[in-house]
């Protein structure tokens, strides 16, 4: 390797990604000194040092029809990257998750020479399995996250690595139960349900009303049960505290401290996507819900091979926490699922053992340093032949 270092191209799409890289940016800058990082991201890849061609605010896309919605955005992001790609001598490629994007980007790296480390696995088990030919071929390593992945790579012949899943690393609150509850003006003596109806605007257009009638209905059933509501800091929560208020149920809203939240929370009605799995994590039993637009739904349902939709039931192997989808999102319906789970102080227990062991399942702490000691190693022995 030259003496400045290795010019590395990093490309996230998402807010999880920027953390990820984010951190990933800092570990390599240990084992690989000098190290000089282009590509896109966010807020926090920024702050590691990454000079960043595009940010991620506008490439949240969840299904094929929402990402056709701005296609012509994606396009030139797209046409941008394989011209940097094409046009300068990367000594490496780090895609992380995205593969709409990073899979395509891939092919251009390996056309130029450039080894890709792929860090967060595209679903394969779930749909478009024959993409792991493309993967085989074009992505040097893959790192995976979830502890089943490992073997389905493995036996298809791809170089993977299972490193751990980042959670470990990020999702813990900065307080006990108790000091959240005070916090919050919670009362640990009567029920605490959260309110977490996603981090995007569609997000919160489906789902906010049905999980504010579902709290109604609680309320109706235990007439003394709280409510909490933190809004993702990525939305306005002026428009949505407003929402809240509307609907007087004296739910209490806060900006982030999502961990903190959970933490204080018997039991969550939650957005399917990360939250699940970082509910998990910290052991909050929940109810996960998700409306998707229609044509993204029939499509799923025609491709999808999965029996659970919610990540935590998928790496828990089993459904530990119920599953509504698109009609069965009702007030009602949402309700009814809570109130199991807070009148059923057994249900709860085996919630809670199980979830104890699915933390343990996701590796050990030290995920991004174990990825970039990685990626160090092989690069070494690229240079050294």
């Amino acid at each position: 390797m030259s003496d400045s270092g290795p010019r590395i191209l990093i490309v996230a799409g998402e807010a999880s990604g920027d953390l990820h890289g984010g951190s990933l940016v800092r570990a390599l800058r240990e084992t690989l000194p000098g190290s000089r990082f282009f590509g896109m991201g966010g807020n926090r890849m920024r702050d590691a040092g990454v000079e960043t061609l595009f940010d991620i605010d506008r490439m949240g896309a969840v299904g094929v029809f929402e990402f056709l919605g701005d296609f012509a955005h994606y396009l030139k992001v797209y046409r941008t990257l394989v011209d940097e790609i094409v046009s300068k001598k990367y000594s490496a490629a780090i895609l992380i998750d995205y593969p709409t994007l990073n899979l395509r980007l891939a092919r251009h790296c390996r056309q130029q020479g450039c080894p890709v480390y792929f860090v967060i696995s595209p679903q394969i088990w779930a749909w478009r399995k024959g993409r792991i030919r493309h993967i085989r071929r074009d992505v040097t390593r893959m790192y995976v996250v979830l502890p089943f992945e490992e073997s389905i790579y493995r036996q298809a012949g791809v170089d993977v690595e299972f490193v751990g899943h980042p959670f470990v690393d990020h999702v813990f609150p900065s307080m006990t139960r108790e000091e959240s509850r005070k916090a919050f003006g919670l009362d640990s003596q009567k029920p605490i349900v959260g309110i977490l109806p996603g981090s995007r605007q569609n997000e919160i257009r489906s789902l906010l009303g049905p999980l504010l009638d579902a709290a109604r209905a609680i309320r109706e059933q235990i007439p003394d049960c709280q409510f909490i509501l933190p809004v993702a800091e990525t939305l306005d929560p002026a428009p949505i505290r407003a929402l809240v208020e509307s609907a007087a149920l004296g739910v209490r809203v806060v900006t982030g401290r999502s961990y903190d939240v959970m933490n204080s929370c018997d039991c969550l009605m939650v957005a399917s996507g990360s939250a699940t799995l970082e509910a998990g994590v910290l052991g909050c039993p929940m109810v996960i819900v998700y409306k998707f637009n229609i044509l993204t739904y029939i499509l799923a349902k025609l491709l999808v091979r999965i029996e659970n939709f919610g990540l935590v039931n998928i790496v828990a192997g089993e459904r530990v926490a119920p599953e509504l989808l698109q009609g069965e999102v009702t007030g009602n319906r949402v309700a009814r699922e809570v109130l199991s789970i807070l009148q059923d102080p057994v249900r709860r227990e085996h919630i809670a053992s199980r979830l104890g062991r699915l933390r343990e399942s996701l590796g050990e702490p030290g995920v991004m340093t174990r990825v970039a000691r990685s990626i160090a190693q092989n690069l070494e022995r690229r240079a050294d032949p």
